[in-house]
């Protein structure tokens, strides 16, 4: 790619973001333009696919209100994106969860990821003694 192109898009990439896995329920913050008003709308549903890299990284979120599946595309570093929080990991065993659209209710669940850290460390105890 261009170098210069690679400074220009440096300059938009955004440095704070939380690292959105697939599986995982994630909450984006958007900026909406209703009428003259803009306002912050959030977005809760789980991460299907991850696309692109660099400037044009984009992730697409599933939620289903009143018993109909929605899924829409967010650029991640597009200024409309105001934030994105990560609300719990997910465990799955692959890169794209379509599958997820033919399913509903309990079998749509997904086992949350437990890291290393999250866990308590086992201390050694000492035998008890009579």
């Amino acid at each position: 790619m261009n170098q210069i192109i690679q400074e220009l898009e440096a300059l938009l990439i955004k440095p704070n973001l939380p690292k959105v896995e697939v599986g995982d329920t994630v909450k984006v913050f958007v900026k909406i333009r209703e009428g003259g008003k803009e306002r912050t709308q959030g977005y809760e549903g789980v991460v299907i696919k991850r696309a692109g890299h660099g400037v044009s990284k984009t992730v697409t979120v599933r939620r289903v209100f009143q018993g109909i599946g929605i899924e829409r595309v967010f650029l991640i570093h597009s200024p409309r994106v105001e934030k994105i929080t990560v609300m719990r990991k997910g465990h799955v065993r692959r890169s794209k969860l379509y599958y997820l659209r033919t399913r509903t209710g309990k079998a749509t669940r997904i086992k949350e990821r437990i890291s290393a850290r999250d866990v308590a460390p086992k201390t050694a105890s000492a035998p008890a003694s009579n």
